[in-house]
């Protein structure tokens, strides 16, 4: 009898699994197919071909597709490929505490190109795939000006504070947060538009509301130390960037696939004000798949009438990561972090580092999600371009989870005390 184990059945989204397949006949050719429906209803799916071996065996670990979504040798390629039926969606975890995402995975005899309901599987299994560690706790903030959500590990800590933020799709987002509790760090989820009583759109950033939010962290009984932790992505970045400049109260900075500089906004901070240059819309294209490539509508950070908008990074106190992606179709986000690094160089500042992923599209996110090149976009009238290539995109969020995690530990420090 055909059988398939996924090993855990249960586990966090970013921790492999391992996919086995028995009782095939020798040399067996089939399709391994994973279909989950997300929060909002969506189909999201992926396959690959395999052919058993001589015990009628197929072991992800060592067989290598030979066609479908992807081919070699790629143990969560299933995981990894997965795509929504309706095009252009991200897949993007909204209940992280309620409930985890269900994945099937099936195997069907021979090759299959559309799966349909009249065509029964040789054998299927559901696996939990969640976004926080039994335990984990989550706090709706609504404090002051600062809205989001704080995720506690389990146990008495204390723990290292982190601020969570992404970018231009507002609102809230808590699938990272969720994780990074569930990894020892009390995590705030910070929204700061598009979201609640927040502003609707993003013409101004006020520097202080951030700072409310570092304080409001640093206040609770269960974070540690002086300082806390700003990880960001695409704008989220340019304000982690912002904030590790300006605010004392942040020691160590995260900026995923961001700018050095302000871009389309000002930024406000006391009697400080910096005004970023406009896009510049006209290098706006379309793509032959009908969405828009906007990295060309951000300006040259090196061009001597956009020096005012660039951030005196040499200011930060503490240490900034870039990560950086080189196959990103948003921003040329090389250029903007190597500018930073060299100017934090030029004022004997040795407290940059960068991870630079060749391969990697601009949506670099914990491992176990999917590559997504091409999303919709709030306030975006097509869907945009992201880019990445699924095995070297996957692979960086591997790599680059592990090193948020090793960064952010070193230095912020280690709970006092933690169950996980």
């Amino acid at each position: 009898m055909v059988d398939i184990r996924v090993l855990p059945k249960v586990s966090l989204v970013d921790e492999p699994v391992r996919i086995f397949v028995s009782g095939l006949v020798p040399n067996q050719l089939v399709t391994l197919r994973a279909s989950l429906v997300d929060d909002k209803g969506f189909l999201y799916n992926s396959s690959a071909f395999y052919r058993g071996d001589a015990a009628g065996e197929v072991d992800l670990e060592k067989a290598a597709a030979s066609g479908g979504d992807y081919q070699g040798v790629l143990p969560m390629g299933l995981l990894w490929a997965l795509s929504s039926e309706k095009p252009f969606h991200r897949l993007i975890k909204r209940d992280v505490i309620g409930s985890p995402f269900q994945i099937t995975m099936e195997v069907f005899d021979s090759v299959l190109f559309e799966p349909s309901p009249s065509i029964t599987p040789l054998a299927s299994q559901t696996i939990e795939r969640w976004y926080v560690a039994p335990g984990v706790r989550r706090i709706a903030i609504r404090e002051g000006r600062v809205r989001g959500a704080l995720f506690l590990p389990p146990g008495d800590g204390p723990f290292p504070g982190v601020i969570d933020m992404f970018g231009g799709a507002g609102g809230l987002m808590e699938f990272r947060s969720g994780l990074l509790a569930s990894r020892g760090f009390a995590t705030l989820a910070l929204a700061y538009f598009a979201y609640d009583d927040l502003p609707g759109s993003l013409s101004e950033v006020d520097l202080e509301y951030f700072e409310e939010a570092a304080d409001l962290l640093l206040k609770h009984p269960k974070v540690l130390g002086s300082t806390v932790g700003v990880v960001g992505t695409c704008k989220g970045a340019e304000i982690a960037l912002a904030m590790a400049t300006f605010l004392k109260q942040v020691g160590a900075a995260i900026c995923i696939n961001g700018t050095n500089n302000i871009n389309a906004m000002t930024l406000h901070y006391r009697d400080l004000c910096i005004k970023g240059p406009a896009y510049r819309m006209e290098f706006v294209h379309i793509t032959d798949s009908g969405a828009v490539s906007i990295h060309d509508v951000f300006v040259d950070p090196r061009a001597p009438e956009h020096q005012d908008s660039l951030l005196p990074v040499e200011r930060a106190l503490g240490p900034i990561l870039f990560i950086v992606a080189g196959d990103d179709r948003n921003y040329n986000s090389k250029l903007y972090a190597d500018e930073a690094l060299v100017r934090m160089k030029k004022n004997g500042k040795t407290n940059g580092h960068l991870l630079f992923y060749p391969g990697a599209g601009h949506l670099i996110e914990p491992p176990g999600s999917p590559l997504c090149r091409i999303s919709h976009l709030f306030l975006v009238p097509k869907p945009v371009v992201w880019g990445g290539e699924l095995e070297a995109h996957s692979r960086a969020q591997e790599h680059s989870w592990k090193e948020i995690q090793r960064f952010l530990h070193h230095h912020l420090g280690r709970p006092i005390y933690s169950k996980l």
